[in-house]
């Protein structure tokens, strides 16, 4: 009783002096809003609902790259999740722009580094005094990968009972996890291929699970065994752009806005972080003003050809 009083007067001590009552946290950055939502630090539903849409838009306009430090970093990509954004959780985890996880293998990395940049782009060592070149905390999404993306994770101490809720996505194919409980191995595997997915579970003896089928509208619950279900791939079609899309709808939409990106980058206007911040005060705007919200109506180097550039692509 009496942690819980503690916690209930923080929580409200926190919302009172650091959160609007349309839930804008002060600060305004990534790892603000990542604490505030997985810390349970946001006390109205309206609130968690416009944090999540903040942090997703930070994202967007960050190019689809983590912003995040150590404290940030492990909550990032639950965050989204749960704020019902998983496909930009997805774009985090595989961009290969500086920073980004897959950055430092695409430098050759066999390791964590202790910061995204402890390599720069042209082979040299970062001079900064914090350079480790094998260090765990920004390592922290293979949390992540496990619990949501395989959909492997305990519902009860020991692994006794299992909660199986894999988040597929449409970046990738297939996934799986397995661990050694006290009861002995439990797994958890799913692939997408012809337009179906295809998910096993195996629990060990003596203990339990709670599995939910993507797309399904409630969970199982199941014992012991090899367990499979077949059910229709959500992602089989690919994504779907509107006929009439906003900026944000385009920057969700990775075929369209890889054509953005391309034409920028041709034109001379910058790489897709320099893009999407650009974009930050458009998200609403219709796709069709793409043009002058990158250019400022035509001011920046490059206005003109990268406006020919955008005038040539076509949404959806």
């Amino acid at each position: 009783r009496r942690y819980d009083r503690l916690a209930a007067q923080v929580r409200a001590a926190f919302a009172r002096e650091y959160v609007t009552s349309s839930g804008r946290v002060l600060g305004d950055a990534a790892t603000t809003y990542a604490l505030a939502l997985q810390w349970s630090l946001l006390p109205a539903e309206a609130q968690r609902l416009h944090a999540g849409r903040r942090l997703a838009d930070l994202v967007r306009t960050a190019g689809f790259r983590i912003s995040t430090g150590f404290v940030g970093t492990p909550l990032m990509t639950d965050a989204l999740t749960d704020a019902g954004e998983p496909e930009l959780a997805y774009r985090l985890l595989l961009q290969t722009g500086c920073p980004s996880w897959l950055y430092a293998v695409t430098m050759g990395a066999t390791t964590v580094w202790e910061r995204w940049d402890s390599m720069l782009p042209d082979g040299s060592i970062n001079p900064g005094e914090m350079t480790s070149f094998n260090h765990y905390a920004l390592g922290a999404v293979a949390d992540w990968l496990h619990r949501r993306v395989a959909g492997l994770a305990a519902a009860a101490p020991g692994y006794r009972r299992l909660l199986v809720r894999p988040v597929p996505g449409a970046a990738l194919t297939s996934a799986s996890a397995r661990h050694l409980t006290p009861y002995g191995e439990a797994a958890v595997s799913w692939r997408r291929a012809d337009g179906r997915l295809r998910l096993t579970v195996t629990v060990p003896v003596g203990a339990e699970a709670e599995v939910h089928v993507p797309g399904a509208a409630a969970g199982v619950e199941v014992r012991h065994g090899t367990h499979e279900w077949t059910v229709p791939d959500p992602y089989a079609h690919g994504p779907a752009l509107a006929a009439e899309p906003t900026i944000r709808e385009v920057m969700d939409h990775p075929p369209a806005w890889d054509q953005v990106v391309a034409a920028a980058a041709a034109a001379g206007a910058g790489d897709e972080a320099q893009v999407a911040q650009r974009l930050r005060p458009y998200l609403d705007a219709p796709a069709t003003g793409l043009a002058d919200a990158l250019t400022a109506g035509g001011f920046v180097p490059g206005a003109a050809e990268l406006q020919a550039r955008l005038a040539g692509l076509s949404f959806p």
